[in-house]
């Protein structure tokens, strides 16, 4: 009895490894080659085509992105607001890809042990916000959120010039000489605690009052 092809393929382990490699490499390139011509996931346009109001992070905002991520706050907290109307009645407009096409790496996610701060820019005032990361039970008492008492200390500069030219290089950053040479002093005076909050006030601000 004729073997089928489908048999042929089976009995063969090396077809099989050739096929299932080829078949993977075409569905990736299918998927993930038009990425890189879709102006939406390189430049900052949202919703119908419109021109976002979204700027690289300023050397504060910058340094409270790092302390972010060092911090572990993307493991309880997405910066992701799926188009469903449970989560746009409750945090605003869907995210979309032009928003942040300067977080490099982004940080979107998916898992909430907190709420989704995509758009908590601006929803709390700076005071909130320091008193919450200090101790999150003295704003709200049925919190299960860790404090983080040790970030009321001075910002370390020394490496800002360095993250903004990698920036420069591996992103859509255009920072210039002159942003660069200030950015020390922007920082002077400054505590981990205030990098945090002005990342945490600047998030999602482009479509905060579009529905």
């Amino acid at each position: 009895m004729a073997q089928s092809k489908h048999e042929k393929v089976e009995r063969n382990v090396f077809l099989m490894i050739v096929l299932t490699l080829l078949t993977v490499s075409v569905g990736g390139l299918v998927e993930i080659v038009p990425l890189f011509f879709q102006h939406s996931t390189t430049s900052p346009i949202g919703p119908g085509g419109k021109q976002l109001d979204v700027k690289p992070y300023d050397p504060v905002r910058l340094v409270g992105r790092d302390i972010y991520i060092r911090e572990g706050c993307y493991n309880c907290h997405s910066q992701m607001i799926r188009p469903f109307r449970a989560e746009t009645e409750r945090y605003g407009h869907y995210s979309v890809a032009g928003e942040s096409i300067y977080d490099h790496p982004f940080q979107w996610g998916s898992k909430r042990t907190g709420p989704d701060l995509a758009r908590v820019g601006g929803r709390y005032s700076d005071e909130w916000q320091r008193v919450h990361l200090l101790n999150p039970r003295d704003v709200v008492p049925e919190s299960n959120m860790p404090a983080f008492p040790w970030l009321d200390r001075p910002v370390k500069a020394d490496d800002i010039q360095d993250k903004m030219r990698a920036l420069n290089k591996v992103g859509l950053h255009k920072y210039s000489d002159e942003e660069i040479a200030a950015a020390p002093a922007a920082l002077e005076g400054k505590t981990e605690l205030d990098a945090v909050v002005a990342y945490l006030q600047g998030l999602g601000k482009a479509l905060q009052n579009v529905r």
